[in-house]
């Protein structure tokens, strides 16, 4: 067996008890040692003088034991007063032994490692670590001390002892832990090879910058940074390998269809839809799969996109399918796709959770049986019981909702016809460059940068809620002329039933305060149908305003909506006020939306909210976003687990990203190199690659 392939009990002094605790760290196997690196490191590689020492510095100090007392306070303690040629210090133990202090008796010569601070006795250390050292010179250590990630009952000096095994096992058999990436890439991109990275972060030399190790910038961290994101790339890319050996229906031209569809809308399409739909042909003509992510942002028209696309499907014979993440989302798709091509003589089939008893079993039965051409549903089209007769393009609203596992299971839903379905995925959040060449290295990227003719900016202001009785009259105005309104609710508790009692209490209040309004309200804990029910009325005109948590977050069109508060906006990230913000400005009415935070605001608040006053533009927000919470919140925890990297950062790495996009391309027919690298960074997740 490969040395460092061994389980992690092959060590010296592991039992199944450590064993237990080091699962939790995810150390199974010897090299995952090598590769749960250190958070920080401490340098005790030199003795401080007493007399030179600060609060609150770290320290390596050596003096004689001149006094050990129990001492009674609030706490009772083990005082030792420690002198050297400099100066005192106290070192405090409040758990000790008696053991303890025979062996800290007065002459004893002691070496101590500890934070000081301020105490009683002037300065002092609270339980340090140390030892007694002999008449002749101690050395003292030779690298930086690590601080590694740990668990309860795992203790620093055992983890650092075993990291030091796993070491010596590489050092003794460098070819158990192959470099994967060839020594003509490496010396193209510079960097240093993997066994001397590993060895330096566990065990850096004095003469290594601490800063730049804390910072993540030293080469050997940006080498191993730059293989967990190859990993990453690989896995994506592995993914898409597999679903393009499969073959598709080619579509090469839908020309009729398309032209009947457009002659009945009462817009032309803009350039960048025109482009996008040009890049989304030429993909359904090939005879391989289409894997392409569409972003555009709120109201750049993709749905009609998405239109388009399925028409060039259902023109070759196929038939095409539109997934969303909600119910109200779908429903909202079934409305317009059934007003689109019901007039062209296409049946459109309707499936969702909510579907029970016949309908279900009718919708069923059209898309088995291939009547159904058009499909809009929620997952509940992922369902095993869901057969469609040919399934061409499966199209996927809000992908950052899914994850990469549910494209790999589109490739059955096409199984009855024996080939995989196209994949058109769409998403309003604009997703920066740095986080789409990462989180999907499986897609192809289009952007439609571009709004329709005579959609307003919105109109955004950030208004303290101390003027709340101000935006209350601003709601009566608007709605008095003719306008609708939304007020969304946020709480900072994660609790969804305290969400829904604020937006109900505040839904009582508004309705005191504007008696003359007719107030809806939706909010998470409603029924589907509920809340469908009074966003149907939202939208006939029925309600003037409407009370919401952010379940309104996405897809809801209501073009007669100009204007919405937002409370508390502090409390959500920039692209969700974005989302929230793109339900008004849908009409052609100046439209407005308003910020109202509680104050004081902190540094980080102001600068956000003052981002989403300056700009509407979604892909500048989405960078901002991304530079003030970090990718694992703007990707969100369900996405491909890039959120969960070990050692890489997409922020502080987002410059490494060409070079891994080179490298995954000369490594991805390496299928050997591929297969190593992905069980060495992913472990176990390769299985949400679909890697099982």
């Amino acid at each position: 067996m490969n040395e460092l392939d061994a389980p992690i009990t092959e060590l010296k002094g592991v039992g199944e008890a450590l064993a237990g605790k080091l699962a939790r760290l995810q150390i199974e196997r010897v090299s995952d040692l090598l590769f749960h690196l250190p958070l920080r490191y401490q340098d005790r590689t030199r003795l401080t003088p007493i007399g030179l020492l600060r609060a609150g510095s770290e320290a390596v100090v050596e003096g004689e034991v001149t006094a050990c007392d129990i001492v009674k306070g609030k706490r009772r303690s083990l005082l030792v007063r420690l002198r050297d040629q400099s100066g005192i210090l106290s070192l405090r133990f409040f758990h000790f032994s008696p053991a303890q202090s025979q062996q800290l008796r007065p002459g004893v010569v002691l070496r101590a490692f500890g934070e000081a601070r301020a105490g009683a006795t002037g300065l002092e250390i609270y339980h340090p670590e140390y030892r007694p050292v002999g008449g002749a010179e101690t050395p003292v250590e030779e690298h930086y001390t690590p601080i590694y990630p740990t668990t309860e009952g795992l203790h620093q000096t055992r983890l650092r002892a075993l990291a030091q095994q796993a070491l010596a096992r590489l050092e003794a058999a460098p070819e158990a832990l192959p470099d994967m990436i060839p020594p003509a890439l490496a010396e193209r991109f510079h960097l240093p090879g993997l066994h001397e990275s590993l060895a330096l972060l566990h065990q850096p030399p004095p003469e290594v910058d601490l800063e730049l190790l804390a910072q993540g910038r030293h080469p050997a961290t940006r080498r191993l940074a730059l293989e967990e994101l190859l990993a990453h790339q690989l896995s994506l890319r592995e993914v898409r390998l597999r679903i393009q050996a499969d073959g598709a229906p080619r579509l090469p031209s839908g020309r009729g269809l398309q032209t009947r569809f457009l002659a009945q809308l009462p817009f032309a399409l803009t350039g960048a839809q025109r482009r996008v739909l040009e890049e989304i042909e030429l993909d359904l003509a090939e005879s391989a799969p289409m894997l392409r992510l569409v972003q555009g942002d709120v109201g750049s028209g993709k749905t009609v996109v998405a239109a388009m696309a399925a028409l060039a499907a259902l023109a070759g014979g196929c038939q095409a399918a539109i997934m969303a993440p909600t119910e109200i989302l779908a429903e909202q798709h079934y409305r317009s796709f059934k007003a689109w091509f019901e007039p062209l003589g296409i049946e459109v089939a309707w499936l969702a959770g909510k579907l029970k008893g016949k309908s279900r079993l009718d919708a069923k039965a059209a898309i088995s049986d291939g009547r159904a051409r058009m499909v809009v549903g929620t997952h509940a089209l992922f369902q095993d019981d869901v057969h469609f007769q040919c399934l061409g393009l499966a199209i996927i609203d809000e992908q950052h909702r899914f994850g990469v596992h549910q494209r790999l299971a589109l490739r059955e839903k096409g199984e009855a016809g024996g080939l995989t379905p196209h994949q058109l995925i769409m998403t309003a959040t604009p997703i920066p460059r740095t986080l789409a060449m990462s989180a999907y290295a499986d897609l192809d990227v289009s952007v439609i940068d571009e709004l329709p003719p005579g959609r307003t900016p919105v109109k955004t202001v950030v208004v303290s809620d101390e003027r709340r009785p101000e935006v209350v009259e601003r709601i009566r105005r608007a709605c008095s002329d003719g306008r609708q309104a939304y007020w969304v609710c946020t709480l900072i508790e994660e609790s969804e039933v305290l969400q829904c009692q604020a937006a109900e209490v505040t839904r009582e209040e508004l309705t005191e305060a504007l008696p003359e309004l007719a107030i809806g309200l939706v909010h998470g804990r409603m029924k589907a149908a509920e809340k469908a029910e009074v966003m149907a009325a939202f939208k006939a005109g029925e309600l003037d305003l409407l009370v919401a948590t952010t379940v309104i977050e996405v897809g809801v069109d209501v073009p007669n909506a100009s204007l919405m508060i937002i409370e508390n906006p502090e409390r959500l990230g920039l692209s969700q006020l974005h989302q929230l913000r793109g339900r008004v400005g849908r009409g052609s009415t100046e439209s407005f939306c308003v910020l109202l935070y509680h104050p004081p605001l902190s540094k980080s608040s102001k600068e956000r909210l003052g981002v989403m006053r300056e700009t509407t533009d979604g892909f500048r927000i989405a960078e901002k976003d991304l530079e003030i919470r970090g990718p694992g919140e703007v990707l969100g925890t369900r996405q491909t687990g890039l959120a969960q990297m070990k050692i890489a950062d997409l922020e502080r790495d987002s410059d490494l990203l060409e070079r891994v996009t080179a490298l995954a391309q000369s490594l991805q027919t390496d299928k050997a190199a591929t297969a190593v690298l992905v069980r060495r960074w992913l472990g176990e997740a390769a299985g949400r690659y679909g890697q099982v």
